[in-house]
């Protein structure tokens, strides 16, 4: 892979004196007659410093870290500082000095530049008064009121959708081990015991809170569901089960028409009044509660939404574009008018509590920074809202928002910790093992957790990462379970056990079935797309979420009143279909029916099929927690139940038939074909439809089940449910929010194919795009504010500019690393930044711990990733997936070519694939 250009050179090969009587006029030895005079290799010799030489725990100020729910990924607003001096190449391009910044970038409101920026120092002051031909008479600052005069700030390294730098994190974090490594003293090895320990201690942290948080969401929705119906006359916060302890009959519960009675209305209809009035009262209450996420952003990020309304119309222009549509707009325009002519994009407003959450925590898992989603506030108002929507009898799971809520915890409990707290790249790896968390304690089910973790939401999940994600849903299982929700000794949402073995004629349908649990994956995806791109685009529903929330929810509670399996709580309806039979009846309404009375079940489940598929699709997508993970199992529950009962039915009136020849017509129903298997059967295979969840789901139904008999036909199901939704709709329900929220996510595990070569997506280089320090290395700050301006107004928050000498690339400045150095300078106006790393800014005379704020050399990646020009998309698209990486520059026979960004591949990868490549 073609490298960059060495960056590093002897102290004779840098010719700056010559560079700045080029650029000014002046002769190198006139500027430097106001300093006392050095020797000739103080000012420009290359001092080696080892790492184990920089004390980094001494440099650390003692001021106090403040957190909120808006706080960073990487939130580390103070560490250690240091001049810049060139090192060996063993050291990190990018010696990123921990310092406290503010928010700022086109993603968030910004301060005016002349308000807050730190004094220049001695040499580039008394530089630019010699430059200067109406000099301010203002006093030179020493260093001592320099260092007093800088601002401090609150912002974080990472910006507001911007992409994390992957291979910085992973450099500090080995730089941060080879210092702890280095002493071999007792103190030493028990510091460096103790850093090894943190990640345990952490998951076990998270583990536990998680499922506490999960006992609590489980206990209370469950009795708030019960109100809908009625009361306990021995205490009102008692839900039917507790109530009555299991009875059948029970005088202690009270229905609503005991309470009120009503001359002209009957009970029948005052329940249901009542009913559908408490489904309209408690969704309204968590949508209400939802609504005060509500985060408005002024960027020219235009992103179309960021919540799972799928409402949003995403137009030609997106966040990522490239400036090949600008190539022919008049060049003649300086950046500045070009900044100032760009379109006003309208505000972003997103939820960070709505939908479940997993779609969001794939694309900030990935490396994508989502400011506020994993935040305190967010935690404890979807808690709440996540209670009163599932008690609302929504068609709607907390499965999903339970992942949302555990990965919240996970980035919370990481600021407990410095290595994690300081590192993003560290701490998505913690994230990974919440995410897994969270279908541990909502299924009951640590080994599906973990593959939950590896095949859907991590990005970069290494091997250590897989041990530690286990040992977090262990601990957050056992947690569970020592806190006993369901009041049975269990973890699991259900538990049932077939002692019937499955035929071997019934593999042809249990294939069948995952066909049509496929198909109607697949079709409630593009259902789902159609609602969004109707209903919701109606102005004004779009304008008022809460009216959406009200009308679903009316809805709901008229249709699901007198359908007995469509009143029941989503996964206490997934039990019954599932759950074989110990006794049969003679009437129609049970699913354990004589065979006289197979037809009328059917019937039944028939319509609570429909109700419940029309519910789920238009429930999907409103502004409460919702998750899809039971409702679409309770969907492909019905159906698989009604293809159970269907075959069923012909094996006891076919019995005499070769097929069905191992059954016996006087047996009862269930001892030759047990359609609780096919509703399992069913519900993974629509679940695999909806979320494409393939080895996952065949592992959580071995765990409901505990049957090792049926875990083939639940594989084979889960196995042709993939094959038949991939054919009819190549997008997951995740991949449909990712589209319509136009994230930059890049998909690692579908690979495109490419017929191109990097030359084909790389923008001609711009003046605006690059720094050339070919006449000299100092670089007015005003012109490198509007060449980041310039960036901002492309939407590269996270963007960087190449340094060119001579048409050779010699380094490269990141965009936030570079806005964060121009904010610390106070007269940004006459200030020189120095862009070479082949020259030292202070000599012997000045403390190496004493930094000159116009000094940029510390932020400069001397040896950025190029790739020649020629270069195939196959190597370029494992450098983006396998290094994370930001931007790639490009070279053409060594000399500079361009840079490409990730977002602009990413959208170059998006238009292959509606191009049907």
């Amino acid at each position: 892979m073609p490298k960059s250009h060495r960056s590093f050179h002897s102290a004779t090969s840098v010719d700056t004196g010559d560079d700045l009587e080029n650029e000014f006029g002046i002769a190198s030895e006139e500027l430097l007659e106001t300093r006392p005079p050095l020797s000739p290799t103080a000012s420009r010799k290359l001092k080696s410093t080892r790492t184990s030489d920089l004390n980094l725990r001494s440099r650390r100020p003692s001021q106090v870290n403040i957190h909120d729910e808006r706080a960073p990924l990487l939130s580390h607003n103070f560490g250690p500082t240091r001049p810049y001096t060139s090192v060996p190449s063993s050291t990190p391009g990018t010696p990123r000095p921990w310092l406290p910044r503010r928010q700022s970038g086109s993603a968030s409101v910004r301060v005016p530049r002349n308000l807050t920026r730190a004094g220049s120092w001695a040499f580039s002051q008394r530089l630019v008064n010699a430059l200067s031909s109406q000099g301010d008479g203002a006093a030179d600052g020493n260093i001592e009121e320099s260092k007093a005069s800088l601002v401090r700030d609150d912002r974080g390294w990472y910006d507001q959708f911007t992409s994390t730098d992957w291979v910085h994190d992973s450099i500090a974090d080995a730089f941060r081990m080879k210092e702890l490594r280095s002493r071999k003293d007792i103190r030493g090895r028990l510091i460096a015991w103790f850093d090894g320990a943190q990640g345990w201690i952490l998951v076990a942290i998270i583990g536990c809170l998680t499922a506490l948080v999960a006992y609590t969401v489980d206990v209370s929705e469950t009795a708030v569901f019960d109100w809908k119906t009625g009361y306990c006359a021995e205490g009102w916060f008692l839900s039917e089960k507790r109530c009555c302890a299991g009875a059948s009959i029970c005088d202690a519960w009270k229905p609503w028409s005991y309470l009120i009675r009503n001359p002209h209305l009957s009970d029948r209809t005052v329940e249901y009044l009542v009913f559908t009035a408490a489904v309209v009262f408690l969704s309204v209450l968590s949508s209400l509660l939802t609504l005060t996420t509500k985060t408005v952003i002024s960027s020219s990020v235009s992103l179309a939404t960021l919540d799972e309304n799928l409402g949003a119309e995403t137009g030609k222009e997106s966040k990522f574009d490239d400036e090949h549509e600008q190539d022919g707009i008049n060049k003649a325009v300086s950046p500045e008018r070009r900044v100032q002519n760009a379109p006003q994009k309208p505000p972003m407003i997103f939820y960070s509590a709505a939908g479940s959450g997993v779609a969001e925590v794939k694309v900030i898992n990935s490396g994508f920074v989502l400011h506020g989603y994993l935040g305190l506030k967010t935690l404890t108002i979807k808690s709440l809202a996540l209670i009163l929507s599932v008690a609302s009898g929504l068609s709607l799971g907390k499965e999903g928002p339970f992942v949302h809520i555990a990965t919240c915890i996970g980035n919370i409990a990481c600021r407990l910790f410095s290595k994690y707290n300081q590192n993003d790249g560290k701490r998505r790896e913690v994230l990974s093992a919440s995410a897994a968390s969270g279908v541990a304690v909502a299924f009951g089910a640590p080994i599906g957790g973990v593959l939950f973790s590896l095949e859907e939401v991590s990005y970069y999940f290494p091997p250590k990462t897989l041990f530690r994600t286990f040992f977090c849903c262990i601990i957050a299982a056992l947690s569970l379970k020592f806190l006993n929700p369901y009041g049975t000794q269990k973890i699991v949402l259900f538990e049932v056990r077939y002692l019937t073995d499955w035929k071997p004629f019934e593999m042809i349908a249990f294939i069948l079935v995952g066909i049509l649990g496929g198909a109607v994956g697949a079709l409630f995806i593009k259902a789902s797309r159609f609602w969004a791109q109707t209903f919701r685009r109606l102005p004004t529903i779009k304008k008022m979420p809460l009216l959406e929330v009200t009308l679903v929810a009316l809805v709901t509670g008229l249709s699901s009143f007198w359908n007995r399996y469509t009143k029941l709580p989503v996964t206490e309806l997934l039990f019954e279909l599932a759950t074989p039979c110990d006794a049969y009846s003679e009437d129609g309404d049970g699913l354990c029916p004589s065979n006289e009375r197979i037809p009328e079940v059917i019937r039944m489940l028939a319509i609570a099929f429909i109700i419940k598929a029309v519910l789920t699709t238009i429930t999907f997508g409103i502004k409460v927690p919702a998750g899809i993970y039971v409702p679409s199992m309770v969907v492909g529950g019905l159906l698989g139940r009604i293809a159970g009962h269907i075959v069923q039915y012909l094996a006891l009136n076919h019995a005499d038939t070769g097929l069905f020849g191992a059954c016996s017509p006087d047996s009862t129903p269930e001892s030759c074909v047990v359609p609780g298997v096919y509703a399992m059967v069913g519900a993974g295979a629509t679940m695999c439809g909806v979320t494409r969840l393939s080895v996952t789901l065949a592992v959580i139904l071995f765990e409901l089940t505990g049957s090792l008999d049926h875990v083939l036909p639940f594989s084979i199901g889960v196995l042709v449910s993939k094959w038949t939704a991939d054919a009819l709709e190549p997008h997951s329900i995740y991949d449909l929010l990712l589209e319509m929220n136009s994230y930059p996510f890049l998909d690692n595990k579908v690979r495109p194919v490419f017929t191109t070569e990097l030359g084909d997506i790389t923008p001609r280089v711009r003046e605006e795009r690059l720094i050339d320090i070919s006449h000299s290395p100092l670089i007015p700050a005003k012109a490198l504010r509007s060449k980041l301006d310039y960036l901002h107004s492309t939407g590269e928050l996270d963007g960087g500019l190449a340094i060119v000498r001579k048409g050779i690339l010699t380094g490269l400045i990141p965009g936030p690393d570079l806005e964060y150095a121009l904010d610390k300078l106070r007269n940004e106006d006459k200030s020189l930044c120095l862009m070479s790393t082949q020259v030292r800014w202070n000599g012997e005379d000045e403390p190496e711990t004493e930094m000159d704020p116009t000094d940029f050399t510390p932020y400069i990646d001397p040896a950025p990733v190029a790739l020649d020009i020629h270069s195939p998309m196959d190597l370029v698209y494992e450098c983006f997936v396998k290094l994370g990486l930001r931007y790639i520059c490009v070279l053409r026979d060594g000399h500079y070519a361009g840079l490409v960004h990730k977002k602009a591949f990413t959208k170059y990868i998006k238009q292959l694939e509606e191009s049907g490549h």
